[in-house]
């Protein structure tokens, strides 16, 4: 007896060793060796069981593991390893289950917390996940992993300046992490901080340059400061270490889409759902560069998804409902589009926060501050460039049109949406209130300092436009710091204007847009403001271009934005949708092609859904 024993401890000491060393094949017959002399050794099965999960034979394993505790192995370990290989196979209940038994048996043991609150983490049970994460640091201060998952939970749930702190005490923690660095840097990423962010993902690639997600999110952020070309270098970098990375994929066919190689970024979005079939995104964005029609697989697909959309990431299913909307909406389903457009909306409203008392009082001190006395004291201030051309008004109004058109001009660089003007107004200590107090000379120094911000000219080009929508607020700026500049203001229909808004999904800003009372409470904001400047203003201060004028007469238009920036004609800017410059709005695709009549008088499609829209334009106030 003495000598059998002596043969299954040695035997099981050294299938241990190669266990280890992770020459498994060995541990696997060492195992069996102990298990064909006692059938019910509870460390050998145990162990075996921990081996075939690692050989991907997970379910054999449950079955090795629960013989193990039947046959008297009740210490925590060996529900801790139960409890993940019940996770991994996603019996999430069962999982949760042994991990509570380890806390019955240890109540002291941070991991298992830990453990617990992963599993919560990836059911979606956040408020769960972080009641277990600070558990385990209570008991344990210095889990590092702990730290990492708390800031994660807080990325999650868009908390971006708390998930900043709990990366950097990890970082205190072992300040070399890759993983913490690259996280750090997208919680500054979400916080704007994008110089900050390029540093840290640098950080962790110098550390691991294999790491792929790194290149991903470091592609991320360069395509946040308007380098595309250093973007997409990221990205093939991030698809040589991991050619299975879907957001790579995806965010590669952003860019080719931003640059008008429109079958290029449909192939882009096609790769990467063929690499993950329910990912949101990339069938949001292939949606937008199709005509769906009957029959098509790709709307069943969407379907499915719609079917299980509980089952996608936080902000997955706003893609989905909008897809599914747009492709519904194309195959001539049009009250059943707009109930995905309803629900993609407001799960996209209950993520963020409008203040809409605040905006309305913003809208009242811009009136308020801007009047014709401010402009009368200081018409003779300002820097006198005829450089920039603005464009703006509601978003959707035919601003990037507008702009296509211009920028087909060779004389006339199209920027985009420039962030220039609202750094100018955050470089005062307050703004509006701040401007009166300004002299001529500090007006005109503010007026260089847009002009500063604005890219470099070739050698042909004279004017540059910026698109930044919501400059209409700030027309009264514009006039005061750059006089001389053209200002025009693209107007669409109302309703249309206002639908084309509530069927878009705007990634970043535009907060108003997600409910239509809101939205129909801010075109009227808007609409008073836009009367203020005309009031305030000489006649020729603002060019206002309607968008249904340039759908049916684009040369008498065109010829009419040409004049009024002072540009001689030139017959490209009625081939626009053949101009090649990166795009970077929601029109991306659309300014691609030549102009079409379908987006008239749209909403008359969904007159009655629409009603709380059409309430809010009608009433009296906003």
């Amino acid at each position: 007896m003495a000598r059998k024993q002596k043969r299954i401890d040695s035997s099981l000491t050294s299938a241990v060793t190669h266990h280890q060393a992770g020459r498994l094949a060995n541990a696997e017959a060492l195992y069996r060796q102990v298990l064909a002399i006692t059938p019910d050794h509870p460390d050998a099965l145990h162990l075996l069981g921990v081996l075939l999960h690692q050989t991907g034979q997970s379910q054999a394993a449950i079955d090795l593991i629960r013989r193990a505790i039947a046959a008297g192995n009740q210490v925590p370990e060996i529900y801790t390893n139960l409890g993940l290989v019940l996770q991994a196979l996603g019996q999430f209940e069962d999982a949760a289950a042994a991990f509570l038994r380890v806390i019955a048996l240890q109540p002291g043991r941070a991991e298992a917390h830990h453990s617990l609150g992963g599993l919560r983490h990836r059911q979606g049970r956040f408020e769960d996940a972080a009641v277990h994460y600070r558990q385990a640091l209570t008991l344990k201060p210095d889990l590092a992993e702990a730290h990492l998952n708390l800031g994660l939970l807080a990325k999650t749930e868009g908390r971006p300046v708390e998930a900043e702190g709990w990366y950097r005490q990890m970082l205190a923690l072992r300040p070399d992490h890759p993983g913490a660095l690259m996280n750090l840097g997208n919680a500054l990423h979400d916080q704007g901080r994008l110089a900050e962010a390029v540093a840290l993902y640098q950080r962790a690639l110098a550390i691991l340059p294999t790491y792929a997600e790194a290149h991903l999110n470091l592609g991320n952020v360069l395509m946040a400061l308007g380098d595309s070309t250093a973007a997409l270098t990221e990205y093939e970098q991030a698809l040589a270490l991991k050619p299975e990375l879907a957001e790579a994929w995806n965010n590669r066919g952003h860019i080719f889409r931003e640059q008008g190689q429109l079958v290029e970024a449909k192939a882009a979005f096609e790769r990467a759902l063929a690499i993950r079939s329910d990912y949101a995104e990339a069938h949001y964005n292939r949606a937008d560069l199709k005509r769906f029609q009957v029959g098509d697989p790709d709307l069943a697909a969407l379907e499915a998804l719609a079917v299980n959309v509980g089952r996608q990431p936080p902000g997955g299913a706003v893609f989905v409902h909008f897809a599914l909307a747009k492709a519904l909406d194309d195959v001539g389903e049009t009250a059943r589009a707009f109930e995905h457009f309803i629900q993609g909306n407001a799960l996209k409203r209950a993520r963020l926060t409008y203040d809409e008392d605040a905006t309305r009082s913003l809208f009242r001190r811009i009136a308020t501050v801007f009047n014709a006395d401010l402009f009368e004291q200081r018409r003779r201030a300002g820097a006198p460039s005829v450089c920039p051309i603005f464009v703006l008004g509601m978003p959707r109004s035919g601003s990037t049109l507008v702009e296509q058109i211009l920028a087909s001009h060779p004389q006339v660089l199209g920027a985009g949406e420039l962030p220039a003007l609202a750094a100018v107004g955050a470089s005062l200590p307050s703004y509006p209130e701040a401007i009166p107090t300004l002299d001529a000379e500090a007006l005109t120094r503010l007026g260089q300092a847009y002009l500063d911000r604005l890219p470099p000219l070739s050698a042909e080009q004279t004017r540059v436009t910026d698109k930044m929508p919501g400059n209409f607020l700030h027309i009264g700026l514009i006039r005061l710091i750059l006089p001389q500049a053209r200002i025009i203001h693209t107007i669409r229909e109302p309703l249309d204007t206002c639908l084309s808004c509530f069927t878009r999904l705007f990634v970043e800003h535009q907060e108003f847009s997600f409910d239509l009372a809101e939205l129909g409470r801010y075109y009227r904001l808007y609409q008073g403001l836009m009367d203020h400047w005309r009031r305030v203003l000489p006649d020729d201060a603002v060019l206002d271009v309607r968008y249904e004028d340039v759908v049916n007469d684009l040369e008498g238009q065109a010829r009419r934005l040409l004049a009024y920036c002072g540009l001689p004609w030139d017959d490209r800017c009625l081939a626009f949708h053949q101009t090649r410059r990166p795009v970077r709005t929601a029109s991306a695709a659309q300014v691609r092609q030549p102009l079409f009549r379908s987006s008239l008088e749209r909403a008359r499609r969904y007159q009655e859904p629409l009603a709380p829209l059409i309430r809010a334009l009608e009433a009296h106030d906003a």
